[in-house]
């Protein structure tokens, strides 16, 4: 279930910490609940103490969080105590934001169960001390008594139990995941060419996808690519008459900064969406830069989650991936179109395009190709037939560049819907001079125009500015000889993978050649 999150928590009373270091009903006499020698680190700060009972009332007094209060509140057993310390520890989130959870619990997964810190002094902590309303937390006596050493043994056994089977399912979906990789190496046909690459994966959660996102390089990374955050940054900033007093919204919102630029233009409310870790983060950022006011964030899906309001006046999003279409994120700005914009509303970038050109480098084709003959004596040119399907992420030098670019697809983005991002077109490239074709690259253009006074543009190909999504290379396996002034005709199919709609299939023919490629 989606969840609601707005930046803004209300101040919370706290009761006083209670005595939290009874020891009268230790099981174990070798247990130490003084924690001596222990050195407890604070959740949200570098302080250490030597009991978990001291790091939990400065918890309380100088971060505003009241362990006792939040396990009554989400009902919590052992185990979600433990993945709520591990939860903290791995994102980083602030108390504050954790005050504004309500009924989905983000820390309630199993990834959560892995210590973050080796020997947790938290973790070590006997949860059983922890007074709270009996009537609201599962793992306390009901009739107000403490427990007997029996039923605490019991209680002992059981979570064991509980854990040994969480553990057997962990074990058991790394099967099924080794699995997987085995089935993709035993059945890649070598013998059948650029179709041994294409493999069939199981559909399912966004799992790995949405986690990538959850950490802070690839954001670090997109961030630092100034020719794609100063080219949205000046979009808005150079034409804020058109977010004043507008209704935004966000997809894929990341850190936020796209909803900051645009609160920063005018706009009357943003609601920045995403599924990813990195929202608590973005939460944390806007409450920092004093935009609460005007930035909501909701994580979850586009697909999942419900708006506070019926319609907005703008979408605006970086969904674009490797060859634009890469991870299929348009999809989800359509939908989020279809069913949150208003009419008349815009969607920014609002227009896009995909072009090739021709390469001549025979050099790095060799290199490519030449490499398996021989390696460290042994002969791997089977290798070649799975190494040539693979398209290459790379950046491309311009003096490699032997023809004029060919537009293959136009997109609108207000008007396009998903069927539209399956497509097939003939294309004829210009040579510019004598050489060899020996690959074919990929680039996008994006256009931010509709309603602007001052449009802005930006190109990803191998002649502008380097972007973090460089260009598309397929190499091609028969290199074809051309002259200048001649053309290179052909045809390019680009489709999503069946088995993993965020992955890109590319079948290209050239010189009465066909090829497929795989863009994962």
């Amino acid at each position: 279930m989606a969840q609601y999150m707005d930046p803004s928590p209300d101040a919370a009373d706290y009761d006083e910490v209670p005595d939290l270091s009874d020891g009268d009903d230790v099981i174990w006499d070798d247990e130490d609940d003084g924690g001596g020698g222990m050195e407890v680190r604070c959740l949200f700060c570098d302080r250490t103490d030597p009991s978990p009972e001291d790091t939990f009332r400065h918890c309380k007094s100088q971060h505003g969080f009241d362990i006792q209060q939040v396990v009554s509140q989400h009902c919590l057993d052992f185990y979600g105590f433990i993945k709520l310390i591990n939860f903290i520890r791995s994102t980083g989130c602030s108390a504050e934001s954790l005050s504004t959870v309500t009924d989905t619990k983000p820390w309630d997964k199993e990834e959560f169960f892995k210590p973050v810190i080796p020997d947790d002094g938290l973790l070590q902590y006997d949860f059983e001390d922890i007074d709270c309303d009996g009537d609201r937390c599962p793992g306390k006596n009901t009739a107000g008594a403490e427990p007997s050493v029996n039923e605490r043994v019991q209680r002992a056994e059981s979570r064991v139990q509980e854990m040994e089977a969480n553990l057997a399912n962990v074990l058991q979906e790394l099967n099924k995941m080794r699995q997987v990789a085995q089935d993709f190496v035993m059945n890649a046909d070598v013998s059948r060419g650029s179709s041994s690459a294409i493999t069939d994966l199981d559909e399912g959660e966004d799992g790995a996808y949405f986690g990538s996102y959850g950490h802070f390089s690839i954001h670090e990374e997109m961030l630092k690519d100034t020719v794609r955050t100063e080219s949205y940054r000046n979009f808005m900033y150079q034409n804020p008459d058109v977010f004043k007093d507008k209704v935004i919204l966000d997809v894929g919102c990341g850190t936020g900064i796209l909803s900051m630029f645009a609160a920063k233009a005018g706009a009357k409310k943003v609601y920045g969406v995403d599924q990813s870790e990195i929202i608590y983060q973005a939460m944390d950022i806007i409450r920092l830069n004093k935009l609460e006011d005007r930035i909501s964030l909701i994580k979850g899906r586009i697909e999942e989650i419900d708006l506070p309001e019926e319609k907005v006046d703008i979408i605006i999003s970086e969904w674009m991936g490797y060859f634009l279409l890469f991870e299929s994120m348009l999809d989800s700005v359509i939908y989020a179109k279809d069913k949150y914009l208003r009419a008349g509303g815009a969607v920014y970038p609002d227009r896009c395009n995909i072009s090739i050109v021709a390469l001549c480098d025979p050099e790095k084709h060799t290199g490519k190709m030449a490499f398996w003959d021989d390696v460290y004596g042994f002969n791997m040119s089977c290798m070649k037939k799975v190494v040539l399907p693979e398209a290459i992420v790379e950046v491309v030098s311009p003096d490699t560049i032997i023809s004029d670019p060919f537009i293959i697809k136009d997109i609108n983005c207000v008007t396009t819907t998903v069927k539209d991002l399956d497509f097939c077109s003939d294309f004829s490239l210009r040579v510019t001079r004598d050489g060899t074709c020996t690959a074919v690259a990929g680039y996008f253009d994006m256009f931010f125009e509709k309603d602007c006074h001052t449009p802005v543009t930006f190109s990803t190909g191998p002649k502008c500015p380097r972007t973090h999504w460089k260009q598309t290379v397929l190499l091609l396996e028969k290199t074809v000889p051309v002259s200048a002034d001649t053309t290179l005709d052909g045809k390019i199919t680009v489709r999503k993978n069946r088995k993993d709609p965020r992955s890109l299939i590319i079948t290209l023919s050239i010189n009465g050649v066909t090829q497929t490629y795989m863009l994962q």
